[in-house]
């Protein structure tokens, strides 16, 4: 599979897709656990392999620390989807994305909110690093 922006962008389009569809079925207010397990099975239909929950190491310099710092989904092992049900996605959210983007050597991240009328409009910000800037285009 040749990892490009455009196959990273189509991909996003639609992890954002099933978000919309949980949050179409399910409306705003529930605990971010709900929506993690309904946002998992429609990635899932759509056919889509995600990990969820998974421990992310943490090294600094040669010393490797043992920490309970988790993720909450991983697309294709490409994209990490950070969920939330809350009154907005606020700046320390896009830096902990940004965080496990850098630690996990993955090029995108998506903040997905259920806690909004309309996930597109409100609801989500995508965020790219210097390993998306260095992918091909197309």
């Amino acid at each position: 599979m040749n990892i490009t922006q455009k196959f990273l962008d189509e991909l996003t389009y639609k992890i954002i897709g099933c978000a919309i569809e949980v949050h179409k079925q399910l409306g705003p207010g529930l605990l971010e656990s709900v929506y993690e397990k309904c946002f998992i099975h429609e990635l899932g239909l759509k056919g889509l392999h995600c990990q969820s929950q998974q421990k992310i190491p943490i090294v600094y310099k040669d010393l490797r620390l043992e920490a309970e710092l988790r993720y909450d989904v991983l697309v294709e092992n490409l994209i990490i989807a950070e969920l939330k049900s809350m009154d907005g996605i606020l700046p320390i959210h896009e830096a902990v994305l940004l965080t496990y983007l850098k630690m996990l050597n993955k090029p995108k991240g998506v903040i997905i909110n259920f806690n909004c009328t309309n996930i597109f409009k409100e609801g989500q910000r995508t965020l790219v690093n210097e390993l998306y800037a260095a992918l091909p285009k197309n």
